[in-house]
């Protein structure tokens, strides 16, 4: 199967998996150190979250517009890498202010933005020689593994750094405890006696000083996140000496000598503000909501740019991306709810210990050694040949062993984070790929493989899926505004969430495997579709088209951290549940011109 590829596939693959693995560090941890190290509610923190979201995917149209316009695609791809790194180092620092930590989200955002959608593109480009077109879809299958090889680690390597620099400080880690520290500095704590309760054993001793204790541990929570941003830096390291040494596997597109016909230029340029500052007012209006406003204003702006730029024969393939990018909009907006409400509820209302065979998946050496039994027994079962079936057999009996050894070792409860939730997205990625693109494989020797836009579609359907699962497990649980409140004295009152109202880790690991089987028939067909319909010379802007349209979404994150506190949680995700069946309805009343759009 990747004998069929390139070389420069794996190029791409190993960059994108470095460069991965130090935004996923980051991303694991950024609302819970944004909250934990200022001070700041869910609402507030989920804005800061969603708008450097945005920027990462938004910015990728000022990179892609760059590329196509200088045909420089790895000069642009490699600057991209040095902005980042820069970024990271600022997000390293002890003692930032608030203004100097957005400032260093902003500069990773704008490395982002010139790094991410060129690599994309840049596999496209190697998809367009005759050789390798029709394993298109596969290959960006296998570039998507990629980014969630570097992803799975991410978060545990996050929580390492962390929990081993509260150690240093003789404090364990507990994800209420900073919440619960600011409350008490701010004279909201309702209850202090469970506040004592809990200092006294993530200290190991009786604290005396209530105000001194929750000062030092909010300094130290938050430093040792600091330190694990360095890890991400280190990984751009990494990720830019791959790109330096082997980039030369990576195709070229040359400047043409010829000038492209660009449409009508400037008079283009300036009706998208107009169309974008109108539409950005409307939205307001209707609103009241600035964030919101101006992503939708910025999306309508570019739609309207790229209809003024494009020409009559190219438009009816530009159309089409654009209906699929209004798709994945709510996809998005929906999917990536794994690192903000769905990260609330990883630490506000799931268990914090685990008996010994769940804590395997929480456990980076124990995941390994499960996963390699996993890998032995399916080899063993579905290997024809007698090596093969030997190493597998072996694999079975070693590693089935160690994940054994590691559950007999493991206490009858044991601590977890609620960081490593976000580890079960790539892993599922990285198990699954294979195994859908076989499936797809074996549907395409029948005749019977679905198009690339109907994958699209029955992706937004099983989303609702993923969604549901949450929606069952809240039913019964006390929902976050019924905790924190106004008092009878118009003062706030905080109150952490009662154990009564934590549920298995197993119903976010479920709801994690659909959402992931949801992305997988999704984004990378969303990227190959992308590639497969973009005219020739809006082949980098168009890649910024799909990330803008991600960045919008991401933008409407804050949708889910502004009802946190406001709804029942079962009200909250049947939010998303209705949109990704609004936006699957949409997209399948639509197929014929999108399927079209694929073969003209």
């Amino acid at each position: 199967m990747l004998k069929e590829h390139p070389k420069g596939l794996f190029v791409a693959f190993i960059a994108n998996m470095g460069e991965r693995f130090g935004f996923y560090t980051m991303m694991a941890i950024l609302v819970l150190f944004l909250q934990a190290k200022y001070g700041l509610g869910e609402s507030q923190a989920g804005s800061y979250y969603s708008w450097f979201y945005f920027g990462i995917y938004a910015l990728a149209l000022v990179g892609g517009t760059l590329a196509d316009w200088s045909k420089k695609y790895k000069l642009v791809i490699l600057a991209g890498l040095l902005v980042m790194f820069s970024g990271y180092v600022i997000m390293s620092l002890p003692g930032n202010t608030l203004t100097i930590t957005l400032i260093g989200l902003f500069v990773i955002a704008f490395g982002n933005g010139l790094f991410k959608g060129n690599l994309q593109a840049v596999v496209g480009q190697m998809y367009d020689n005759p050789q390798y077109s029709k394993v298109r879809d596969s290959a960006y299958m296998i570039f998507y593994m990629g980014i969630n090889v570097g992803a799975f680690f991410a978060p545990f390597a996050a929580t390492t750094v962390r929990d081993w620099f509260l150690k240093t400080q003789g404090l364990l880690h507990d994800g209420s405890m900073p919440a619960m520290c600011h409350a008490y500095m701010r004279g909201e704590m309702s209850d202090v006696s469970k506040f004592q309760a809990l200092a006294d054993k993530v200290s190991g001793q009786t604290v005396a000083d209530l105000g001194t204790f929750a000062q030092h541990y909010i300094d130290v929570f938050s430093r040792g996140y600091n330190y694990a941003f360095a890890i991400a830096a280190a990984a751009m390291v990494l990720s830019t000496l791959v790109f330096i040494i082997f980039n030369k596997h990576l195709p070229n597109k040359e400047k043409s000598a010829v000038k492209e016909k660009v449409g009508k230029g400037p008079l283009a340029f300036v009706y998208a503000l107009i169309a974008a500052a109108a539409s950005a007012g409307l939205v307001y209006l209707a609103s009241r909501n600035i964030d919101i406003s101006f992503a939708v204003g910025l999306f309508i702006g570019f739609v309207a740019w790229i209809m003024q730029i494009s020409t009559k024969e190219e438009r009816p393939r530009v159309t089409a991306l654009l209906l699929v990018f209004l798709v994945v909009i709510f996809f998005w907006m929906s999917f990536h709810q794994n690192g903000l409400t769905l990260t609330f509820f990883a630490r506000d209302y799931t268990v914090k210990e685990v008996g010994p065979f769940t804590n395997i998946f929480f456990d980076l050496t124990s995941m390994l050694v499960f996963i390699g039994a996993v890998a032995g027994f399916f080899l063993l079962l579905l290997n024809k040949k007698s090596l093969g079936k030997l190493i597998g057999g072996i694999m079975l009996a070693v590693f089935g062993y160690l994940t054994y050894y590691q559950v007999s070792q493991n206490q009858p409860l044991n601590p977890i984070a609620p960081e490593v939730f976000q580890s079960f997205n790539p892993l599922f990625i990285v198990a699954l790929t294979f195994p859908v693109m076989g499936v797809f494989a074996w549907l395409n020797r029948k005749n019977m493989e679905p198009s690339t836009p109907k994958k699209i579609g029955i992706g937004m359907i099983i989303a609702s899926i993923g969604f549901l699962i949450v929606l069952v497990a809240s039913l019964k649980l006390v929902s976050p505004h019924m905790l924190q409140y106004v008092d009878e004295f118009g003062k706030n009152a905080y109150n952490p969430v009662p154990d009564t109202s934590r549920v298995s880790p197993y119903w976010l690991i479920h709801s994690y495997l659909i959402l992931t089987i949801a992305e997988l028939f999704l984004s990378p067909m969303g990227l190959s579709f992308v590639s497969k319909v973009a005219p020739v010379r809006f082949q980098g802007v168009m890649q910024g088209g799909w990330l803008l349209a991600t960045a919008v979404g991401n933008k409407l994150l804050v949708v889910g951290s502004f009802f946190w506190g406001k709804l029942d949680l079962w009200q909250l995700w049947g939010i998303f549940i209705i949109c990704c069946l609004l936006s699957a309805g949409f997209i399948f009343s639509i197929m014929k011109r999108l399927e079209r759009s694929t073969t003209s």
